[in-house]
C-alpha cells in the first residue's frame, strides 16, 4: 500500500496521524518464510521536519509462526516495532551516505509493505526459542531432548587423547 506524504513534505509545521491496514501476509528472508498470524494496523505519525523533509515515527505488533532453533517445535514470535525515520521528497538530493528512505519511497509516496520488510528486518531475533532451558534434539536419533532422554550413545571422544589411545590398543595383549 502506497501512503501519500506530498502534503507532509511541502507544507510547513505540518503532522498527520494515520493508521494503515498492513497487506503483508508472510516474511520471506534467508532464513526462509513465516506466515503472520496476527497483525495489528501500522500507526504512523508524519511530521514535517524542514524543507522537503518528514519524519516517519510509528508502531505495529506482529506475530509470527516460527520453529525453535534448537529442538525445531513450531513457536509463536511476537514482535512490536516502533520506528523512527526521516525521509525527503524525490526533488531534494540525496547525498550517497544516507540510507532512511532509498528503499521505500516512490517519488512522494511512502511504500507501507517495503518500510515493515525493513523494520522486521532490523528486529528479528537472533535466536528464537521455545523456552530459555532448550535441549535441542539428539545429534544421534533427532529426538527432541525436552520430551525425554533417548538412550543413543552421545560419547565422543577426545581427539587429542587418539595418540595415547593408539599406544593402548598396540600393547593390547589378545
Amino acid at each position: 500500500m502506497l501512503v501519500n506524504l506530498s502534503d507532509v513534505l511541502t507544507s510547513e509545521g505540518k503532522k498527520t496521524h494515520l493508521s494503515v491496514p498492513l497487506e503483508m501476509t508472510s516474511f520471506t528472508s534467508r532464513l526462509g518464510r513465516f506466515l503472520i498470524t496476527e497483525k495489528s494496523p501500522v500507526e504512523f505519525t508524519f511530521t514535517n521536519a524542514g524543507t522537503n523533509k518528514a519524519k516517519i515515527e510509528g508502531k505495529v505488533e506482529l506475530t509470527f509462526r516460527t520453529k525453535c532453533d534448537r529442538c525445531l517445535t513450531e513457536v509463536p514470535t511476537s514482535l512490536t516495532l516502533q520506528f523512527d525515520r526521516t525521509v525527503t521528497s524525490p526533488d531534494v538530493e540525496v547525498s550517497e551516505d544516507s540510507e532512511d528512505d532509498i528503499n521505500y519511497m516512490e517519488g512522494y509516496q511512502l511504500n507501507v509493505e517495503t518500510f515493515v520488510y525493513d523494520e522486521i528486518l532490523l528486529n528479528w531475533p537472533m535466536k528464537i526459542m521455545c523456552r530459555p532451558d532448550c535441549k535441542g534434539v539428539c545429534p544421534v536419533c533427532g529426538k527432541n531432548l525436552n520430551d525425554g532422554e533417548c538412550g543413543c550413545d552421545t560419547f565422543v571422544p577426545d581427539p587429542r587423547m587418539a595418540a595415547i589411545q593408539d599406544i593402548f590398543n598396540a600393547n593390547k595383549e589378545v
